[in-house]
């Protein structure tokens, strides 16, 4: 009973992960039909971020308040992501909407940019992000340990799950959002401004990015491809749950945690991603709008 529960916990943990990170490219890729191949770098600026933070708090800061820098860090990380992201929406994603490939190899090489410019400023090794005191150790129940660092990952994905809902249902932008997503030249006619609309789009999405490389930095060490390492997954996420469904996109990642994990218990971990590919190729061969259809006023 023990190695099932805590089988069952680190697949709950590791799909919390690929939630985090798939959440803003379901927002981008589900409502403006953009493959951002960016997005692993945006988490690496938020990843990089969190590590500046740390540095400020060490040098300019006393010792005793060193435990408050990654209180400080999750919201500098959204914000200077999606300062980025709407950077790059208003130069470059503008322009090549409708134009999937050419927005494909522009992203492209916009994350080539970012990776080099990592490399430029904080050297190509690997950097140590140091948790804070208060994620050290482990709940026990039971003779089992949860770590506190996962822990944490699990309450920040239910925070982002909360406010990312409230935005969508409660406010007007978010309505805005999720009726462009539903048909955009209706939209259009109806008086929303679809270009300000893809801006917020893009920027909440490199925004969620940003904390997810900030969640990131708690697991271990960072460097210029830390993202490079969980795009596929992200991508993956999201076309099994069904593009533009967040919906969706929590039941593939949680999915796809539970049986990766599983899978690796009896095989190792590169089997165990070959065979969840395998299956996930598969089950979109019977239903390839993936988990959950989105529902448009679309006509075909």
């Amino acid at each position: 009973m023990s190695v099932v529960i805590t089988q069952l916990f680190n697949g709950v943990s590791l799909g919390s992960i690929m939630l985090l990170i798939a959440l803003g490219l379901a927002i981008t890729f589900g409502l403006m039909n953009v493959i951002n191949m960016a997005h692993g770098e945006l988490i690496m600026v938020g990843a990089y971020m969190t590590y500046v933070v740390q540095q400020v708090f060490t040098k300019y800061l006393p010792m005793d308040l060193f435990d408050y820098y990654y209180i400080v860090a999750v919201p500098l990380a959204f914000c200077v992501s999606a300062l980025l992201g709407v950077i790059i929406e208003k130069t470059l994603i503008r322009y090549l909407y409708n134009r999937p490939l050419d927005s494909l190899l522009a992203t492209w090489g916009v994350s080539l940019i970012l990776q080099q410019a990592a490399r430029s400023i904080f050297g190509a090794p690997n950097v140590a992000v140091t948790a804070p005191s208060w994620l050290d150790g482990g709940l026990v129940i039971a003779g089992l340990v949860f770590p506190y660092k996962r822990l944490f990952i699990l309450f920040l994905v239910l925070v982002c799950m909360t406010v990312l809902y409230f935005y969508l249902d409660k406010t007007a932008a978010g309505r805005r959002m999720k009726a462009v997503t539903m048909n955009r030249s209706m939209a259009s006619c109806l008086g929303v401004s679809t270009e300000k609309v893809d801006a917020y789009a893009f920027a909440l999405g490199s925004g969620l990015a940003g904390i997810a490389g900030c969640a990131l930095t708690v697991l271990g060490p960072i460097g210029s491809t830390i993202g490079t390492y969980y795009i596929v997954d992200a991508f993956m996420v999201v076309i099994l749950g069904g593009i533009g469904k967040l919906v969706g996109t929590i039941l593939g990642a949680f999915g796809v945690g539970m049986v990766e994990t599983i899978v690796e218990y009896s095989t190792d971990a590169s089997m165990a991603k070959v065979i969840v590919f395998v299956l996930i190729i598969a089950f979109l061969q019977f239903r390839p709008s993936g988990l959950v259809s989105v529902r448009t006023r679309s006509l075909d």
